[in-house]
């Protein structure tokens, strides 16, 4: 059968109306998907159905297959077996503009915008209106308010997207879609950035979208919330449907068994293992912007050995700064920044690397791998001068080539071989080859960042396993998460950053992730400090 014609531009796509009633097909089926790469089956005879209007979640361990499946639904890969049905019509897709022709759009856990420009802008960037031969600006602003209004997405369109918190990009991100004219909306990891509040917020939008007809595919890792917001589940295990569950009568723990084969994992430490050597000791730490604005003031903390310190933060409160601070990617304008006892304050970040700074970035495609590199060759990024990457002035292949073969097998990195590209691995599997490296060398201290976001059960309970190991050690840690129940689980102590200032420490054993949440919004929660 032909594929659906892609959408003419600068007209936002209008898909077929969404029939209802108990006799109405599916809005999706995806029969016998399959869909092989060189060396690996990533789907393999998949079935998945979501009926119209309802919430399904799609959940599995990173590398089961989830997006692979959602981008052949995209029109991102062509499977080489199966077929696919959107309302009962069988479709055959050749890119993204076919899937958004049949009213299906996706929104990538990345988020995609532009931070120099507007809303409106980015929502129309590619599918411009225009009046002649002139762009129809207040025509996409009167449309995005209208889309807004009608989803309960309130953002203004005529702000700089660059001034906005997450859960506003997020809604940009849906708009964006909407605004196409998607009545099918795949949702990647949509939560993994935000905190319980903008959480419950995203689910009365989600629960607003499903009331007027529109089908949600949701795709996440965090299962109190996929029970909490779905009408169906479906699991899937190495590539191939496991089965599906009524969201009502299955537990976390069942769904765990399904997705890995074990136990739901809990984010918890053993016994205090914190001394009283201060590895990172932090005094004053002031950082300002280009503008001279202060994004951090007067930052004082210290993290001992043995010890896990855990921030919590809204994003875009300074988080970010104090990593790149501690780094030495950014310049600090006031204060003192030691390691170990030695004033690092004004030495490269290759050199507080090579002091025994191990640094899993908050985002791992930017500033954790090249991704068009090999794994062995992402295994030597940040460690050049240091064995086994490096013997003298020059780089032992041959030793990087060993090493990441121990990482691929102590970390459990799924993956044909080493010699493979970054690009082809999971999602969750990337991430344990960056915390395989940063964890190998013996650092004194590791900066984790987000280091769980957006992996399975499984990979969460690899990761948290090696940095109690590392913490029982002697390893200092900083913890940045926007997990709470990570944080509060993970860590020794734990602070509240507010508008680049610390704002509060709290007892991990006393607070909650909703008090805790309060805290981060700059709610006064004095009867839970500690």
């Amino acid at each position: 059968m032909a594929h659906p014609a892609d959408p003419p531009p600068g007209d936002p796509v209008e898909p077929p109306p969404v029939t209802r009633g108990a006799g109405a097909p599916p809005a999706v089926q995806l029969t016998g998907i399959t869909k092989r790469f060189p060396g690996v089956v990533a789907n393999s005879d998949i079935t998945f159905t979501v009926a119209r209007g309802t919430v399904h979640a799609l959940v599995g361990e990173n590398g089961a297959g989830k997006s692979t499946l959602m981008k052949t639904l995209y029109g991102m890969h062509r499977p080489d077996e199966g077929s696919i049905e959107v309302d009962g019509r069988p479709v055959t897709f050749h890119s993204p503009a076919d899937a958004i022709a049949a009213g299906i759009g996706m929104v990538h856990q990345h988020f995609m915008l532009a931070d120099n420009l507007t809303v409106w802008e980015n929502i129309v960037l590619g599918s411009e209106p225009v009046n002649g031969v002139r762009l129809d600006s207040r025509s996409a602003i009167d449309k995005i308010r209208a889309l807004g209004t009608s989803y309960g997405l309130t953002v203004d369109p005529e702000r700089l997207v660059e001034s906005l918190g997450v859960g506003e990009r997020q809604r940009v991100e849906i708009i964006k879609v909407l605004y196409r004219g998607a009545k099918i909306l795949i949702l990647d990891e949509p939560t993994a950035v935000l905190v319980p509040q903008e959480v419950d917020e995203l689910f009365g939008n989600l629960r607003e979208l499903k009331s007027e007809g529109l089908t949600i595919i949701f795709i996440s890792h965090k299962l109190d919330e996929v029970r909490a917001i779905a009408d169906e589940i479906t699991v899937i295990r190495r590539g191939t449907t496991v089965g599906t569950a009524d969201p009502k009568a299955v537990t976390n723990s069942q769904l765990a068994e399904m997705m890995v084969g074990s136990e739901l994992p809990v984010p918890e430490l053993r016994d205090s293992t914190v001394t009283d050597r201060v590895v990172l000791d932090l005094a004053g730490v002031t950082v300002v912007d280009g503008d001279g604005r202060p994004v951090l003031t007067d930052i004082t903390a210290a993290i001992h050995a043995g010890e896990v310190l855990g921030i919590a933060g809204v994003e875009g409160n300074g988080q970010a700064e104090l990593v790149d601070a501690i780094m030495g990617i950014r310049p600090i304008s006031a204060g003192r920044v030691e390691l170990a006892g030695v004033d690092v304050t004004k030495l490269s970040t290759l050199r507080r690397r090579e002091a025994g700074i191990g640094f899993i970035p908050e985002d791992r495609h930017r500033q954790g791998l090249i991704l068009e590199g090999t794994l062995w060759e992402n295994r030597i990024l940040g460690h050049q001068t240091r064995p086994p990457s490096a013997r003298g002035f020059r780089l032992n292949r041959s030793g990087a080539r060993k090493d990441t073969q121990r990482i691929v097998d102590e970390y459990d990195v799924r993956t044909p071989g080493i010699e493979v590209k970054a690009n082809s691995l999971s999602g969750g599997n990337q991430q344990k080859l960056i915390v395989g490296r940063e964890m190998s060398g013996d650092p004194v201290l590791l900066i984790a960042s987000h280091p769980t976001r957006g992996v399975d059960v499984g990979a969460q309970a690899a990761i948290w396993e090696h940095l109690r190991r590392a913490r029982e050690a002697g390893l200092a840690v900083l913890l940045i998460s926007a997990d709470l129940e990570e944080l509060i689980g993970m860590s020794d102590t734990l602070t509240v950053i507010l508008r680049g200032k610390l704002a509060g420490s709290y007892d991990p054993a006393a607070v909650t992730p909703e008090q805790l949440g309060i805290a981060m919004t700059g709610g006064d929660l004095g009867q839970v400090a500690s």
